[in-house]
């Protein structure tokens, strides 16, 4: 999940005339004792360190906000042609500030594969985004061993949340740790105030804490010297080049591969009045349009990629001054992706997200997904002149998820905290400081980095053809500035789908053959 585009824009502004300060993050699990080489790099700190006046790990105030004791179960797959036995664990680590005060218990779930050599089993660990979504996306979606259907009839909050077997799991060749950051899932402050908060609703608050999570995790599971992998989805493309970065530098933990999966990698282009948010998302646009006369993929946008960074490029750069370049450029985005050529008109062929979502098939009452421009649904107020319509891609399947998620940690994991799970937490989004002024956010500086450090490091990239909140195409513009040493070890792919790209079959399966291919290679 990422966050909305109109709601960066405003917290962008906001905080770029208030920013908070950093909490430190001592080692997790643990209280620290008086030691430096375990405390996670800070920013400022608040006056009280980030936790909670007289907070300690046996503090009253602190103890009923406390996770219940890791659980692990002995669990066996059935899947064609193989049968997979591993041990599940649900279980949190806690993490301190520097003072040795309780700050938050971060949920996780991991699947080990019996028998398996730890010096050599690779380990992947992965996160959604948001800010404020937890894992389940990527667990119940994608890789972990159960998998929820989430397309077709499936695509319903009133759906059966009754998970299934997963072909198509990547435990196969990677042990799998699912993290949830704070707030999401069952992860929860220990620590009360708005210091603690602060500390991690921020890009590098949230980044430090995943990245000692990690740490915490490979010493207390025994797997330092396993290969490692991370891999984050949608707003995981800031996530993740920057845990990868941080674990490099202050955790001494190396990391073999990045899977990045939906990612937004820059937030720049997506402010503002920035001219490449329109090449970024026409190819999708287009793609939504033909993905409605029959299937749809990559190879066949090559025309549309080849107009939108020529002369759909060319024709905004010259502004709405040139009324012939203005002309010619709505008028073929209109045949392109087949809106009314008067509406093209009125807006300069310039379509926002939530314009096309709405125009694309408004004869008809129907508003497409932002998550997956190819699902539609009804719009609720067709006649208003505002648009007030959620998403039909990404809001149905909320309930399920949730539903699924619970069943699978209590009945399945026999995991039972108290309090709700949060599969995509909104107040966490509201309150995040993207920080750094008027830079909004981006991880291309430490995608970079990573792959000038360590040379044998890979990544993979991939995308849906359908996805409007992070456009496969925005990405292949940052990925092309890449110095060649990087595009030579970045894999970029693309499948039919929308940002849960791996809902349909096909395209979930291809995901787990590139997935692999990396890990074994």
């Amino acid at each position: 999940m990422v966050t909305s585009l109109p709601a960066l824009r405003c917290a962008v502004l906001v905080l770029a005339v208030s920013a908070f300060a950093l909490a430190g993050f001592a080692r997790a699990d643990d209280p620290p004792q008086p030691r430096s080489e375990t405390t996670a790099p800070a920013g400022q700190k608040g006056g009280r360190g980030g936790g909670a006046p007289g907070a300690s790990q046996s503090s009253p105030s602190a103890e009923p906000h406390r996770l219940p004791p890791d659980s692990t179960t002995k669990q066996t797959l059935d899947l064609p042609g193989r049968a997979l036995n591993f041990a599940a664990t649900a279980g949190s680590i806690r993490v301190f500030d520097g003072k040795g005060e309780p700050l938050a218990d971060i949920a996780y779930t991991s699947y080990e594969l019996d028998g398996a050599d730890r010096a050599t089993r690779p380990v992947t660990f992965l996160f959604n985004g948001g800010p404020g979504a937890s894992s389940a996306w990527l667990q119940f979606g994608a890789a972990g061993p159960w998998r929820l259907p989430l397309e077709g009839e499936a695509l319903s909050p009133s759906a059966s949340p009754e998970v299934k077997p997963n072909a198509e799991t990547w435990l196969d060749f990677t042990d799998l740790v699912f993290i949830d950051p704070v707030s999401t899932g069952y992860s929860r402050f220990v620590a009360s105030g708005e210091d603690a908060r602060k500390s991690f609703y921020s890009v590098d608050g949230d980044v430090n804490s995943i990245a000692l999570v990690i740490r915490r995790w490979l010493e207390k599971h025994d797997r330092l010297i396993s290969p490692k992998y991370v891999a984050g989805e949608s707003y995981g493309g800031i996530r993740g080049p920057k845990v990868v970065r941080q674990l490099q530098l202050q955790h001494g933990v190396g990391v073999r591969g990045l899977i990045l999966v939906s990612p937004l990698l820059d937030f720049r282009e997506f402010t503002g009045t920035s001219l490449l948010q329109y090449v970024a998302t026409l190819p999708s646009y287009v793609a939504v349009a033909r993905e409605a006369r029959g299937p749809v993929k990559r190879a066949d946008l090559a025309d549309v990629e080849a107009y939108a960074r020529g002369e759909f490029l060319a024709d905004l750069v010259k502004g709405e001054a040139d009324k012939e370049a203005t002309t010619r450029l709505a008028d073929k985005v209109a045949e392109l992706t087949g809106i009314d050529q008067a509406v093209s008109r009125r807006l300069a062929g310039r379509f926002d997200v939530g314009e096309f979502r709405r125009e694309f098939d408004r004869k008809n009452g129907k508003v497409t997904g932002r998550y997956d421009g190819s699902v539609r649904g009804y719009d609720p107020y067709p006649d208003s002149g505002n648009s007030r319509f959620g998403d039909p891609s990404g809001d149905a399947l909320q309930a399920p998820l949730t539903s699924a998620a619970v069943d699978v940690l209590t009945r399945k994991l026999n995991w039972r905290p108290d309090g709700s799970y949060e599969v995509l937490n909104g107040s966490v989004e509201g309150s995040w400081d993207f920080g750094r002024g008027i830079n909004p956010p981006q991880s291309v500086s430490e995608l970079r980095q990573i792959l000038a450090t360590d040379a044998k490091l890979n990544v993979l990239v991939a995308h849906g053809l359908f996805d409007l909140a992070t456009p496969y195409f925005g990405t292949k513009r940052v990925l092309d500035q890449l110095p060649g040493f990087a595009t030579r070890r970045v894999k970029f792919a693309v499948y039919p789908g929308g940002h849960m790209f791996y809902s349909r079959d096909g395209s979930r399966q291809a995901l787990r053959g590139e997935v692999e291919a990396l890990i074994r290679e």
